[in-house]
């Protein structure tokens, strides 16, 4: 016998079925708390069959308990309400639902590692703010804006460090002044540690094409800043919970630049 598989994402609660989902239907409806004894009669069930689904959603938290007052000598009235639901009820397949649509890319284009990149690059650009014609962003404040929009997705971010010193912190509240670049060689390459992948999940099962998503996101963010640096390459998993990308700066003069030099250009004296 074949194991069932989980196809619903973790930490959904299961909807509620039967007649504990039409009491606590008839309590989202009502504008006024109800007692055991009027929702007995409203759903058609034995006063203690109410009760029972009634304690059932107090213990769910999906209902809460409360007293009303009478007008007669007595105990006073016990009284339900449901709780505002703070999301849309029953569980979800939304990692089901990817990888089927990651099926469908991968068969229906030639290149869907392509295809992911263009469209993390489209998507990148779509959630970055550009700056307005005049503005200039170096490439320290571009890292900065990068890694805020990165942490902004779910990610925790810190530039690599050079050997022997502390990593730097990560994104969210770093200073103006502090764009904490990391480490950077003489030709401009530096290295961003992305922890916390919000894409995790999906990437082990296709590092290919989601990892190819993430890569254009960066390429997106840094080309609508117009700032001197490209995301070169993304190496996934580094660790089970770490993704390292590389970027450049694309304003450093190169080998050739060197060469062909204003100094170079004079000849022998």
């Amino acid at each position: 016998m074949v194991a069932s598989r989980q196809l619903t994402d973790p930490g959904n609660a299961p909807a509620q079925r039967g007649r504990r989902a039409a009491v606590l239907q008839l309590l989202r409806e009502s504008g006024t708390p109800l007692g055991a004894a009027e929702v007995a009669e409203r759903v058609g069930v034995h006063l203690n069959t109410a009760r029972f689904h009634l304690d059932a959603l107090v213990s769910e938290e999906l209902a809460v308990r409360g007293t009303a007052p009478r007008e007669e000598p007595g105990r006073p009235k016990v009284v339900y309400s449901a709780v505002a639901a703070e999301g849309p009820e029953g569980a979800r397949s939304f990692r089901l639902l990817s990888d089927i649509l990651l099926g469908v890319v991968a068969g229906a284009v030639d290149d869907p590692v392509a295809a992911a990149t263009e469209a993390g690059r489209s998507w990148g650009a779509y959630l970055t703010d550009a700056p307005a014609p005049t503005e200039r962003i170096g490439a320290e404040e571009g890292q900065r804006r990068l890694r805020a929009t990165l942490e902004g997705m779910g990610f925790v971010t810190e530039a690599e460090a050079p050997a022997g010193e502390q990593a730097d912190e990560p994104a969210a509240g770093v200073p103006e002044g502090r764009a904490g670049g990391g480490a950077e060689d003489g030709e401009g390459i530096r290295r961003l540690r992305l922890h916390h992948c919000p894409f995790r999940e999906v990437a082990q099962r296709r590092p290919d094409i989601i990892c190819a998503v993430h890569l254009g996101l960066m390429r997106g963010t840094v080309d609508t800043l117009r700032a001197p640096l490209t995301a070169e390459s993304l190496e996934p998993f580094v660790t089970p919970h770490l993704c390292v990308a590389t970027l450049r700066r694309t304003d450093l003069p190169t080998d050739r630049d060197v060469r062909d030099g204003p100094s170079a250009q004079q000849g022998p004296v």
